[in-house]
């Protein structure tokens, strides 16, 4: 692991567990509008091409499923429904991954059978993505 000490964490790692235990205190204690300006905070400062991402998740959420409440997860922007992280966008600059990530908890309701994939590798925007995006959504926020 590059970039890490003794205790095996890198220091990306570390910024994270620091600033989920930051969210961590701020549970329930901040208004939704803040809650919003977090996860937009959380997003510009997200270098291109990430940024680009996460923008345009961001808005596919708000249409798609306007039910979830935008917060923060890990420093990242999430969603949440009755307090449960339904779903998150991870940069892939965060953990120096060669794509960002389309996360789904186990609060989202993409059960089918007895496997069925939670992340999904985003690279690029298009048409077809955007589509597959939405029909996630709307299946995982299904209740």
């Amino acid at each position: 692991m590059s970039n890490s000490d003794n205790n095996g964490f890198s220091t990306d790692e570390k910024t994270s567990i620091k600033q989920a235990l930051a969210e961590k205190r701020k549970k329930g204690k901040q208004a939704p509008e803040q809650d919003l300006a977090d996860v937009v905070a959380a997003i510009q400062a997200l270098p291109t091409p990430d940024r680009t991402l996460a923008e345009w998740i961001h808005q596919l959420i708000l249409e798609t499923a306007p039910d979830l409440q935008p917060k923060t997860f890990y420093g990242m922007p999430a969603y949440y429904r009755d307090g449960k992280n339904v779903v998150f966008f991870q940069g892939g600059t965060k953990f120096k991954t060669r794509y960002s990530t389309l996360g789904f908890t186990d609060n989202a309701a993409l059960d089918d059978g007895e496997l069925w994939p939670v992340a999904y590798a985003i690279r690029a925007k298009t048409e077809s993505v955007d589509k597959a995006i939405r029909q996630l959504l709307k299946r995982a926020t299904h209740v």
